[in-house]
């Protein structure tokens, strides 16, 4: 049995998903998984808490998720967790330095600048916002191929642990990347989900003014509703590439057999069969 743990520091929304997207119906008989949170916590506190923990139960691969991987926290739970593999899932700010250091240090890193920034100002975010954005994140990230990415470099590194020859995922992804892993039948289809991610990281670079730079509450209101309403326009126009896939039968499923196995069909009404 394969021991997983995911510790999730503060949220993004990436974060929701990473751990279900390996065992999608319950399923799997290969693995088992552990997951710390603090909810949107992620101060040295909580890393410390998370990584004590996460070691006595002595799992073979480690993943932890946050924004700004490079923040004390994280920076903090890397730290208490070296001579475990560990991939750090995490947003845009994490820069190319930083990219650099984990790879020297031995960790492994998938950075998706396309997950990005919430307008988290008190003159704008309410719960239903932070609701709302979170959905219309997570399906441009689903339907564009970013999960998928994140998925199958996890179950990569993984099975490279359980063969004895561990090999970490390092990488920066991009619209390009994450849509090539959803396997588009329809180019348009594909042109759509790429726009829908070049638009969610651009929604970052937004709500950074909002969040970090601009000081009158009007302005910071205006400008965090502008990085929202830009992640809702991405998340109609992503549902657009996932309605051109489906009207011609030809959405790319890639489901997990119970040995973990990935599968792959393309018709709805086919079975799935071994890659």
């Amino acid at each position: 049995m394969f021991k997983i743990g995911f510790i999730k520091l503060g949220n993004i929304a990436t974060s929701l998903v990473a751990d279900l997207a390996l065992d999608e119906i319950a399923e799997r008989t290969d693995l088992e998984m552990k997951v710390l949170t603090f909810g949107p916590k992620m101060t040295v506190k909580e890393a410390e808490m998370a990584a004590e923990e996460m070691k006595a139960w002595g799992p073979q691969l480690i993943v932890i998720c946050s924004p700004n991987g490079a923040t004390p926290g994280p920076t903090k739970a890397r730290e208490l967790l070296k001579g475990f593999a560990v991939i750090v899932i995490s947003d845009g700010p994490v820069k190319k330095e930083a990219r650099d250091a984990l790879a020297s240090e031995g960790f492994g890193c998938i950075i998706l600048p396309m997950d990005p920034l919430i307008g988290a100002k008190r003159e704008f975010l309410d719960p239903a916002e932070m609701a709302l954005f979170n959905a219309d994140a997570l399906k441009v990230l689903a339907a564009g191929g970013a999960v998928r990415l994140v998925q199958e470099e996890i179950d990569k590194a993984a099975a490279s642990i359980a063969e004895g020859s561990p090999a970490l995922p390092h990488m920066l992804a991009t619209p390009e990347s994450c849509t090539e892993r959803m396997e588009f039948a329809d180019p348009y289809a594909r042109a759509k989900a790429m726009g829908a991610l070049q638009m969610a990281q651009t929604v970052a670079c937004i709500n950074s003014q909002a969040c970090f730079k601009l000081k009158e509450v009007d302005k910071i209101a205006l400008v965090a509703a502008t990085g929202h309403e830009v992640m809702r326009a991405a998340a109609r126009l992503v549902d657009e590439a996932r309605e051109l896939e489906k009207a011609g039968d030809a959405v790319s499923r890639k489901p997990h057999s119970r040995g973990g196995a990935i599968l792959q069909k393309r018709r709805l009404l086919e079975k799935p069969e071994r890659i």
